[in-house]
């Protein structure tokens, strides 16, 4: 998959005191960010933000910029990840979403909240569990995002050995507990879900793809 964006470098940046710019200090507190990883990632926030429409939110079409240098482009991947980061689920995402949700990708973040966003990202319908057809669809845009061009019964087989393991209660969908149980013998499903240089932000917007392998 292509890189979100180009490199950005970072600097200390002063996060203004504006609805939606909650304060570094209380960011830091509540995530895996120290207070000046925090005002780094609101020099990159303020790209992002101001590459449509300058009003210090990020919306959908940007989002999409970032992602694929195409803010037209319609992808269930992208689409999932944007819902995910927007918390109030208001359309836009705020600075201390951005945050927030960018710190279940640090080092320092917990196993469990890593394993529960991948969860939510597979749980289209947010239903609580994930069914097949929901599988189905997340597995294919994660395809063809990584330009493999598979045939259907290809992702149907890799679909149905999913199934197979990860649905131990054999009701036709997974929920939380089975997918904990299936991450713990997948490790790799999850390898993504820690960007290393979170620790040091200076570079680039992360990428956010799943391993969407079966095996490790």
């Amino acid at each position: 998959m292509p890189s979100f964006l180009s490199c950005f470098c970072f600097k200390k940046a002063v996060v203004p005191r504006r609805k939606g710019n909650e304060d570094p200090i209380t960011l830091a507190s509540e995530t895996a960010f120290t207070v000046n990883e925090v005002e780094a990632l609101y020099d990159l926030f303020k790209k992002l933000s101001s590459s449509i429409i300058d009003d210090g939110l990020i919306h959908k079409e940007e989002f999409q910029l970032a992602l694929f240098q195409n803010s037209r482009k319609k992808n269930l991947f992208a689409d999932r990840v944007f819902d995910l980061f927007d918390l109030k689920h208001n359309g836009v995402i705020e600075f201390g979403e951005f945050v927030r949700s960018l710190s279940i990708f640090h080092p320092k973040a917990s196993e469990s909240d890593k394993i529960s966003f991948a969860f939510k990202l597979y749980d289209l319908r947010q239903t609580g569990c994930i069914k097949r057809e929901e599988l189905k669809e997340m597995v294919s845009a994660l395809l063809s995002e990584s330009n493999l061009d598979l045939t259907d019964d290809v992702i149907e087989s890799i679909v149905e050995k999913t199934m197979m393991e990860a649905d131990s209660k054999g009701d036709g969908k997974i929920d939380l507990e089975e997918w904990k149980e299936y991450v713990a013998k997948h490790p790799s499903l999850i390898k993504n879900m820690t960007l290393p240089y979170l620790k040091d932000i200076t570079v680039a917007f992360p990428s956010f793809v799943l391993n969407s392998e079966v095996n490790d």
